[in-house]
């Protein structure tokens, strides 16, 4: 059984499902949730993290099992939604994770919002400028017609992907979610996110070295989704930041749970 325990909240008329760790804590830490899974991501590292912050996590809008609002289907419209998030549940300074399509959407919002956040954990999202994505993401990214993917069936691109997680039996529980999380159309209509990366990401390298929260980078070392190059990227030009390659593909918080948690936990302490 899982300690996390969804519910739902409206914020800007979108109604958007968080979990909340329940547990006092001097620091405040938002976790948002990677595509295509959902807030059950954290799962296996949600006890750990919890001993050390007060967590929030967050299906972003479209995603998971929030609302979706196609204004905010780019990482930097979604980045301006991630400090909504925080005003709306009183996080005056959290720590932020955010991996996969969170990582863009955290690093435009601490550009745009200086110290906003305490820190951030980043890593597994497309950020280098020339692209340097693997498969299927380059496909999803750069196909011409999205009819193909209409044709899929319901839940095949998330089968497929969560399918590729190496050495951890997902859970029952989060399996079902992450399945009911992207029913029908789902998926389809969130690819405009993920395809705004070939305009928006080279907006973002130019604000990554103005950048001064300190920034934890994670990956994982045999991604084949996101590559490790992003993630060499990003640390060469942020102004504060830290990089740790785990031995693990794309779904890193869950193939190795411990040694990210591990990196998260010492991170937060140092900062």
């Amino acid at each position: 059984m899982s300690d996390i325990n969804p519910r739902f909240r409206t914020i800007d008329g979108l109604s958007v499902r968080y979990a909340e760790s329940g547990r006092s804590a001097d620091h405040d830490a938002l976790l948002l949730s990677p595509w295509p899974e959902s807030l059950y991501s954290y799962d296996a590292t949600w006890s750990r993290l919890a001993d050390q912050a007060r967590l929030i996590a967050v299906d972003l809008p479209g995603f998971g099992h929030s609302e979706l609002r196609e204004d905010l289907l780019s990482p930097s419209a979604m980045g301006e939604f991630v400090v909504r998030i925080a005003d709306e549940f009183g996080l005056e300074g959290p720590h932020v994770v955010g991996p996969d399509i969170g990582t863009a959407a955290v690093l435009f919002a601490a550009a745009r919002h200086p110290g906003r956040f305490r820190s951030l954990v980043v890593g597994t999202g497309g950020t280098a400028v020339p692209l340097k994505l693997g498969s299927p993401l380059d496909e999803w990214v750069h196909a011409e017609d999205l009819a193909p993917f209409r044709a899929m069936p319901p839940k095949a691109a998330v089968t497929a992907a969560i399918g590729t997680i190496n050495g951890y039996e997902l859970p029952d529980v989060v399996r079902e979610d992450y399945l009911a999380s992207y029913a029908g159309q789902r998926f389809v209509d969130q690819l405009p996110y993920v395809r705004a990366y070939p305009t928006e990401l080279p907006v973002l390298s130019e604000l990554l070295p103005s950048i001064g929260t300190p920034v934890q980078i994670v990956t994982g070392r045999n991604d084949t989704v996101v590559p490790v190059e992003n993630a060499e990227y990003l640390d060469e030009r942020l102004a504060d930041s830290k990089l740790d390659i785990i031995d693990a593909g794309h779904f890193v918080w869950e193939e190795d749970a411990d040694a990210y948690a591990e990196v998260i936990t010492r991170w937060w302490q140092a900062n």
